[in-house]
């Protein structure tokens, strides 16, 4: 006999057995870049500027709207249409990354929909900007019958992410639009001034905690302490597999331009520590200092407004308060 009369107000109930039978007239979820993401998850990529957040997911939206696989990677599903919201780039710095000193230039599939603001729409009076801009893309989404969107980046939907009261409506709104249209949904996030010498980990997420509850997988492209356009590739959050690619096993990646296009060139696997950078005596003094003359400066300052103007992480910024501040 069905449980589901048992549901009451937020909750629906129903026995294992009952979800089970459901959950079967669905389709197992398919890799739409390898183990990172997969269809209908809201997965979110985050790095700091200019390590290649917008490079990568260009690259992962040109390999799903020809159904073709980025070189090292998977990729589980047929060619389809893409939805690219491009709050970053002009169309003149668009066409200067994808072509040979603006000719010679790369030549997209259909299914490939590159989206900007229209400079001179007019607003509606009365409507603010944020619901304009959410209707919008709920709007774009109808009429091109698209079910992949990718957002380039989350501060252009809503300012301020690190703060969990605009972080959480956000949230709660894409994963609405995610669950009425069965979308799967890429949003692209920077990170705060970060410590290299730590291990990419969720905290370095703006509005880390409400953004990573409510997303569905997570991953992070890292800097090699060495450059040469070396970066790797960490999985942060996953829900459709184990994780694969953690510290021990991160995707290494090379950023080079190939005749007429950016992008990530597989290389190999490795260990997230050999990318780190390593601190010397000399400049783990000069932090310290800095945390206790800021700490004078500014008593009341919070272990993440200090962690973040010095670029390394609360736990440090709290061993040197109780150390020195707080005796």
């Amino acid at each position: 006999m069905s449980s589901g009369h048992l549901g009451a107000g937020l909750f629906v109930v129903k026995t294992g057995n009952e979800w089970i039978e459901e959950s079967k007239m669905r389709p197992v979820p398919r890799r739409l870049f390898s183990e990172f993401w997969y269809e209908n998850e809201i997965c979110i990529l985050f790095a700091d500027t200019g390590v290649g957040k917008s490079i990568l997911a260009v690259q992962i939206a040109d390999s799903i709207s020809k159904g073709l696989a980025i070189p090292g990677f998977n990729l589980g599903v047929e060619a389809q249409k893409v939805l690219y919201l491009d709050f970053e780039l002009t169309d003149k710095q668009f066409e200067a990354r994808y072509s040979e000193n603006y000719s010679n230039h790369y030549r997209w599939s259909e299914e490939f929909l590159r989206v900007e603001i229209n400079p001179d729409v007019e607003m509606p009076e009365g409507v603010p900007y944020e619901r304009f801009l959410a209707d919008s893309i709920e709007s774009l989404i109808q009429k091109s019958d698209s079910k992949i969107l990718i957002v380039d980046n989350i501060t252009f939907l809503r300012e301020e992410m690190e703060k969990a009261n605009n972080a959480l409506p956000l949230m709660k709104e894409l994963k609405a639009l995610k669950n009425k249209y069965n979308l799967s949904m890429m949003v692209l996030a920077h990170t705060p001034k970060r410590d290299l010498s730590s291990p990419i980990t969720r905290n370095d997420l703006s509005g880390s905690k409400m953004l990573m509850n409510f997303c569905d997988s997570s991953f992070a492209i890292g800097e090699s302490a060495e450059g040469g356009g070396i970066r790797y590739l960490k999985q942060i959050k996953q829900r459709n597999c184990e994780q694969m690619y953690g510290a021990e096993n991160v995707v290494v990646c090379h950023l080079d331009k190939d005749s007429n296009f950016l992008g990530f060139d597989f290389l190999d696997f490795g260990n997230e520590a050999s990318f780190l950078q390593s601190l010397t005596e000399k400049d783990k003094k000069a932090l310290e200092q800095n945390i206790i003359e800021y700490y004078k400066l500014n008593p009341g300052a919070s272990l993440r407004a200090v962690a973040k103007e010095f670029g390394t992480n609360q736990m440090k910024v709290k061993r040197v308060r109780d150390k020195h501040i707080n005796k």
